[in-house]
């Protein structure tokens, strides 16, 4: 295993990874070693994850594709959270999109359930998921966070 703190221009992100893929993305730059912290195959994926994010804030990236190492499930939180992986970058789509797209249509309150335990913030990105009523909603990094990721790739909300 092995931890980082990412510094992005909108504060700290903590990072974990294992040596198959990335762990954890925590919006407040807190993440607990998952394990012994001196794994290099788990340092390589943290420093490609670094270099990952930072073309992403540099406005040079739309696409991770860093490994993970998270069991979503098979159930509805995991088939949101894959779902999310079809929205492109630059677009939104509502809670209730998000359930339809994860095959259960009634699902709105439940896709938000599923975003707000999203354990790799950013990477899957949740923040790309809007209220169909309109406004921005909520985030587990706070308004003004998901509101500059949106900004980032271009949406003005």
């Amino acid at each position: 295993m092995a931890t980082a703190l990412f510094d992005s221009p909108l504060g700290p992100l903590g990072l974990a990874a294992s040596a198959r893929g990335l762990v954890e993305v925590s919006l407040h730059g807190r993440v607990a070693p998952h394990g012994p912290e001196d794994d290099p195959a788990a340092r390589a994926i943290l420093d490609e994850a670094c270099r990952q994010l930072r073309e992403y804030f540099a406005g040079d990236r739309r696409v991770f594709d860093v490994p993970f190492d998270v069991d979503l499930g098979d159930g509805f939180r995991g088939r949101a959270l894959t779902a999310l992986g079809d929205v492109p970058f630059g677009h939104t789509i509502t809670y209730g999109g998000l359930a339809e797209a994860a095959g259960f249509p009634k699902a709105a309150r439940a896709a938000g359930t599923a975003c707000s335990t999203n354990p790799l913030a950013v990477f899957i990105p949740c923040h790309r998921v809007v209220p169909a009523s309109g406004g921005i909603g909520k985030y587990g990094g706070g308004e003004s966070m998901k509101r500059a990721l949106l900004e980032l790739e271009g949406l003005h909300i």
